[in-house]
């Protein structure tokens, strides 16, 4: 696993920023896990995934998370900071081997993936979604299998029991109106704000030095950051 640099998350934002979530995630693990091949990386569990952005946004971002949601009773704004090395050091470890296989309704599944929800996500609706999971996830395939809605929740339920990292549920409480209510953490969205801002702030560099000194945008990504800073300084004054 590597740190990414300014260089690195200007590549990542540039070659995500008309590409799906599901891509995007892709894409940050490839970069920092660049010894493992992305057909691989396509191919981890949800949750196995997520540890992992959560190692990358760690390493990159530092361990705390700070942002806000509003509160869906009255909108009031609430302040987030969770810790982020909690989920990086969670579950199994990175590089671990086959994973269990899944019982539900007679039938064995493996784990969801990246790869099998986009799958899903190409269909016209959640049941459809659903139905296109099971069939990806079966193990032992067979022909023109018709899943009933309540088979299709014990997946569900029993796929996220054995996966449980594959989406980080939050408790919150707003002290206006006394709410309280669960919310998903979507990692790979957070994260992406994140690059694209500090994007912005190293474009914006990029540029002001290169118009005070003629520096090309290779010359100003290989300067450490205390002498970027430093020279931006300068150039400003």
């Amino acid at each position: 696993m590597k740190v990414l640099s300014d260089a690195d998350l200007v590549s990542l934002w540039e070659r995500g920023i008309r590409r799906h979530p599901l891509d995007r995630a892709l894409l940050i693990l490839a970069a920092a896990f660049p010894e493992i091949p992305r057909e691989r990386l396509a191919d981890w569990p949800l949750g196995r995934r997520n540890q992992a952005l959560a190692r990358a946004r760690c390493d990159s971002f530092g361990a705390r998370i700070q942002g806000w949601v509003a509160c869906d009773n009255c909108s009031e704004k609430l302040e987030l900071e969770l810790d982020g090395q909690l989920l990086a050091d969670a579950g199994t470890e990175i590089e671990s081997g086959m994973d269990e296989p899944v019982s539900a309704c007679g039938r064995t599944f493996r784990l969801p993936t990246s790869r099998i929800l986009a799958g899903a996500l190409r269909e016209s609706d959640t049941t459809e979604g659903a139905a296109r999971i099971a069939e990806d996830c079966l193990v032992e395939k067979t022909a023109n299998i018709h899943w009933s809605e309540a088979e299709l929740a014990e997946i569900g339920e029993k796929l996220a029991l054995a996966d449980p990292f594959s989406e980080t549920r939050i408790s919150l409480h707003c002290p206006n109106c006394g709410k309280d209510w669960h919310a998903t953490l979507d990692l790979t969205s957070f994260f992406w704000m994140e690059i694209e801002g500090r994007v912005r702030q190293i474009l914006f560099s990029i540029h002001t030095l290169a118009s005070a000194y003629g520096w090309s945008e290779a010359e100003i990504l290989a300067l450490s950051d205390e002498r970027r800073a430093l020279y931006l300084e300068m150039a400003q004054s």
